[in-house]
């Protein structure tokens, strides 16, 4: 299991593999964003985006399935995320894109209130099959501390 004491600044992962379906765009953005460039080839192609593109919310929603898969794997003692910041969709997602996600570690403190807590914070990458970034987040994750009575550094 790993704690709050077990992760590091600095430290980074690798991890996911996901197949984005054309399927998949249609059926999200019907129930979810359903605006015409997300739904319609015709549509989409008279756009910027120039084809069928995903919606910016199913690629979180990806994202999320991915980091699950991953914490299920790495069995993290998280409790939850008290949100993200500076969420981008810099490059289009497409059906037939293949996504993964990187994650770096740039730091974690001690919960004053709660030391039983901690809070860390990273940067995220989502990047498609070219190794382009497609979304990039600053995710900020609770986890529990091993050792709830050990003293909280400054």
């Amino acid at each position: 299991m790993i704690y709050y004491e077990d992760i590091a600044p600095g430290s980074t992962d690798s991890f996911g593999h996901y197949m984005v379906t054309r399927e998949e765009v249609i059926e999200f953005a019907s129930k979810y964003d359903p605006q015409p460039f997300h739904l319609d080839d015709e549509a989409a192609a008279k756009t910027h985006f120039g084809r069928l593109s995903a919606s910016g919310w199913h690629t979180c929603a990806i994202t999320m399935a991915m980091l699950v898969e991953n914490l299920k794997k790495h069995q993290q003692a998280g409790l939850g995320s008290p949100g993200i910041d500076e969420l981008r969709w810099v490059k289009p997602v497409f059906p037939g894109d293949t996504l993964r996600v990187e994650t770096t570690v740039t730091e974690k403190r001690r919960s004053k209130n709660r030391p039983d807590m901690g809070l860390f914070k990273s940067n995220l990458t989502v990047l498609n099959q070219h190794d382009e970034p497609v979304m990039t987040m600053k995710s900020n994750g609770l986890i529990r501390v091993r050792d709830p009575d050990a003293p909280i550094e400054d």
